[in-house]
């Protein structure tokens, strides 16, 4: 009997760098899978379980699949590349550099205006203004969300 070719493990690899990939390429410009990039993790989960596969395909039945030497390495090769692309998601992409120009804590807001959800445009010095009762004004916080944007 002749042994087969045991694909699993290659296409594993190829799905992981299809993962690694289609990361900067497509889903970073969206908010929804470039803050968490939940997708490529699936991709990865997925390639890495067709990796395992063909391992166990190969180790369980030697004598009708090949591959017990280069399944493993495409094993080691697909967690190479998930290493790489969590040391680049996860923390070397959240360090961010300093903002020179942000308003520290407690600092005045400069003025600005800005569309409400309705979109009249408010102005943050109108909504400081003491009314004419002579009570203080309304409260206004101010969020600075600092992001890939």
């Amino acid at each position: 009997m002749r042994r087969q070719r045991n694909l699993l493990p290659l296409g594993g690899l190829v799905l992981c760098g299809i993962a690694f990939l289609s990361y900067p390429l497509f889903f970073a410009r969206f908010p929804a899978t470039r803050d968490v990039p939940w997708v490529n993790w699936l991709l990865f989960a997925l390639g890495l379980g067709m990796v395992g596969a063909g391992i166990a395909r190969a180790f369980r039945q030697p004598e009708r699949y090949r591959g017990r030497i280069m399944g493993p390495a495409f094993g080691v090769l697909s967690l190479a590349v998930l290493g790489f692309f969590l040391f680049m998601t996860l923390s070397f992409a959240r360090q961010l550099p300093q903002s020179a120009g942000a308003p520290k804590v407690g600092e005045k807001a400069p003025d600005f205006t800005l569309p409400d959800s309705q979109g009249k445009p408010v102005q943050l010095s109108s909504l400081l203004e003491q009314p004419s009762g002579g009570a203080p004004g309304t409260w206004v916080v101010l969020i600075f969300y600092r992001g890939y944007w």
